[in-house]
């Protein structure tokens, strides 16, 4: 006889929190405080916040903040995604739960927040810039990531899929900020 759909989903359910378990306690095993990739991972998500506190341009700290906003969500969810179809993972991740957190939550935002107000501040080509600091991740550091543990692909993965990602995070974080600007520039009340 033929599971019900309720019975189903239960049994799905089921099979993710067992999965969530075995990674815990393959992470309590191989990552915690113990391994050289696991220091790599805090300092990867501590050091760029640090370096960020000095270097943002205060006068522009909620554009610049926002934008880095929208590419921490951006690049999390293209994570999720891509974690969850098998493509890339994180094999000693600093949270159990959130394998790409020092990537998705620091790494990456840092990284393109000061992209983007050095484009800001010296007027220059934000989608050239962009796009090559999209280059550097995807051809240099995500292939050392690789290398030291820090990330694998899977199946037919490769760099060049990475970019694709790193295209899709850049042009989205900066629409979005630009229709945030546009919104506030058109309902902006003047001062008098």
């Amino acid at each position: 006889m033929a599971k019900n759909r309720t019975e189903e989903f239960n049994q799905i359910v089921k099979t993710i929190k067992a999965t969530y378990e075995d990674l815990v306690d393959y992470w309590i095993d191989y990552s915690l405080y113990a391994s050289f990739e696991y220091w790599m991972e805090l300092a990867l998500f501590i050091l760029p916040l640090i370096f960020l506190f000095f270097k943002i341009d205060k006068t522009k700290i909620f554009q610049i903040g926002f934008y880095g906003y929208s590419v921490h969500m951006i690049a999390h969810y293209i994570d999720i995604f891509v974690r969850e179809m098998g493509f890339r993972n994180h094999p000693i991740p600093l949270i159990p739960f959130l394998p790409g957190f020092a990537f998705d939550s620091s790494l990456i935002p840092v990284t393109f927040m000061l992209v983007y107000q050095w484009t800001l501040n010296n007027k220059k080509n934000y989608y050239l810039f962009s796009g090559i600091a999209a280059l550097l991740f995807s051809f240099v550091l995500n292939p050392t990531f690789v290398s030291i543990n820090l990330l694998r692909l899977y199946g037919k993965t490769n760099y060049f899929h990475v970019f694709l990602g790193y295209v899709i995070v850049i042009i989205g974080a900066k629409f979005i900020n630009d229709v945030f600007l546009w919104t506030e520039r058109k309902f902006k009340k003047p001062s008098n």
